[in-house]
């Protein structure tokens, strides 16, 4: 060990194994504990992490929370388990806004606009609301997103369009603060006649779907957030993807922006789409796009379930298509997807705080 040198079994070691593993050795000494606590080693655990097509798949039940192992893409029925909320909530009242490195954004819809950081994995949370949450959480105008700064502060974004006028806001884990910074310029997108989707995060970049179902027929906006200069950019809805009525859901696969598009032409389709070179380039179509009707919807325990995928919600109606051999080997790869009833996250040791040394 003295040859090795501990900062090499900490760095090379200790980075790879599981995060409960990493959470026991905090309590063996002080030492451990400050050197497994730091943000350099949360940020390598959970970059190794994140490189595994092991993944843990969290569905919200009715009356419970059940996590799930999806390796290479495949749900492991037999690993399914049910855990709790250490925070007394019941899980109808759980909302999954974002999911990255680990943590959830998560808010309680039952008491206003409560958000939280919560990491699953070791079972820690943090509340983040501060007085100016005194509105309750509006799944179309209410968003919001996690990324690290340049320096390595975990943030969130919250975005909030109320009555035309659109707030952005910015919590720093560090400073346990939150603060106002520029929204979109007289934008339209403020509007109650749009719908702002959860947060994908991908390549220093924060994007959202933005559509409006009402005026002009099917018109649908891509919104960019950079993390490093916190600014706000619109980017248009392609046009080769254009399927009126439709709807885009982003996610990453391979740290690479795709865009699930579910429409109706003369049939519903919905085909995968990846960005390439500022280029939206068709992956594949998907198999057998289907409304589930309220009695499948219900009977539905997973986004992911014998091969079958929800992958979005449409016009308040979920959509479920068949996974075949070519879309089930591609979608193995995915890093992060918020579904209708549940989110994908990798185990890690990312703590919702700040730690003291």
């Amino acid at each position: 060990m003295e040859k090795i040198g501990m900062e090499m079994v900490v760095e090379e070691i200790f980075s790879r194994l599981p995060a409960k593993a990493v959470d026991r050795f905090k309590i063996l000494s002080k030492y451990f504990c400050k050197e497994l606590s730091t943000h350099n080693f949360e940020l390598k655990h959970s970059r190794r992490a994140g490189n595994s097509l092991k993944k843990k798949l969290l569905s919200l039940k009715y009356e419970s929370i059940v996590v799930d192992d999806i390796i290479g893409g495949n749900l492991e029925l037999d690993t399914s388990k049910t855990i709790t909320f250490t925070y007394d909530i019941h899980p109808s009242y759980l909302r999954i806004i974002s999911s990255f490195n680990g943590l959830l954004l998560v808010c309680n819809e039952r008491i206003l606009c409560e958000l939280m950081l919560w990491n699953p994995t070791t079972g820690r949370y943090k509340l983040i609301s501060d007085d100016y949450f005194n509105h309750r959480f509006d799944r179309n105008s209410d968003t919001g997103g996690m990324y690290f700064d340049q320096f390595d502060d975990l943030k969130v974004l919250h975005i909030k369009c109320c009555r035309n006028v659109g707030t952005a806001r910015v919590y720093s884990r560090r400073l346990d603060s939150w603060r106002k910074i520029d929204f979109l310029k007289d934008s339209k997108l403020a509007s109650s006649s749009y719908s702002w989707s959860p947060a994908t995060y991908c390549g220093k970049t924060i994007y959202f779907m933005v559509s409006n179902y009402w005026f002009p027929p099917g018109e649908r906006n891509i919104v960019t957030f950079d993390v490093i200069s916190e600014s706000f950019s619109v980017l248009c809805f392609p046009e080769r993807m254009e399927v009126n009525p439709c709807q885009g859901h982003f996610l990453s696969i391979s740290n690479n922006l795709h865009v699930i598009v579910v429409g109706r032409a003369v049939e519903l389709k919905a085909d995968l789409y990846k960005l390439e070179h500022d280029d939206w380039v068709k992956v594949f179509s998907f198999d057998n796009p289907h409304i589930l009707d309220y009695q499948a919807r219900m009977q539905r325990t997973n986004i992911i379930q014998d091969k079958k995928w929800l992958i979005t919600s449409i016009w308040g109606d979920f959509v479920e298509v068949d996974l075949c051999n070519e879309a089930f080997n591609y979608l193995q790869h995915v890093d992060n997807y918020n579904g209708p009833k549940g989110a994908l996250f990798i185990e890690t040791t990312v703590s919702p705080f700040e730690y003291k040394l």
